[in-house]
């Protein structure tokens, strides 16, 4: 995507349609806005026997995979890097604390974060699901020492903030 011109802002709705979330981008450099917490996703899924139990499974790291791809690698994949963290901020930003959806990007978000999950979860587990659900532990990144190892007073968050999401339905995930 290129920065806003007449065509793209006349256009911008079909070019967001098949663009967005997947190939998002923006024009800032060298992240201005770093993160400020660490977030670990985590999935568990539920499974429906034929005759109609339930099994819940534990919690499944989804994070930990994206960091053993990027740790000691000197050139990781920026999707490594990237997509689960961006698809969760996308969907901070289109979802209230409710988790509804505040319009049809919101909706394509969420569609986007339960596929990456349900993909990963399969990839993984290796067997069928009905659901999953989405766990996301959020742990605050203390702010840098400034010259003499001083501390600058910054009002963050010292606390582990979890944020659980619903059950969403899966269209009977299994790995390839």
């Amino acid at each position: 995507m290129a920065p806003p011109n007449s065509v793209s802002k006349a256009y911008s709705r079909q070019v967001n349609g098949w663009v967005r979330p997947v190939f998002e981008q923006n024009w800032r450099l060298f992240a201005p806005n770093p993160q400020s917490v660490n977030r670990q996703i985590s999935a568990r899924i539920r499974q429906t026997a034929p005759d109609g139990t339930t099994r819940v499974s534990g919690w499944i790291d989804l994070s930990a995979g994206d960091d053993a791809a990027v740790k000691h690698n000197a050139f990781p994949s920026h999707t490594a890097q990237n997509m689960l963290r961006q698809a969760w901020n996308s969907y901070l930003k289109t979802h209230g604390g409710d988790n509804r959806a505040r319009s049809e990007r919101g909706l394509m978000i969420e569609k986007y974060l339960r596929n990456i999950a349900a993909d990963r979860v399969a990839a993984q587990r290796g067997r069928t699901f009905d659901s999953l659900q989405l766990r996301v532990i959020s742990r605050p990144i203390a702010a840098p020492g400034a010259a003499g190892g001083q501390r600058p007073a910054v009002a963050t968050p010292t606390r582990a903030e979890t944020r659980y999401l619903p059950w969403w339905k899966v269209a009977s995930h299994a790995a390839d």
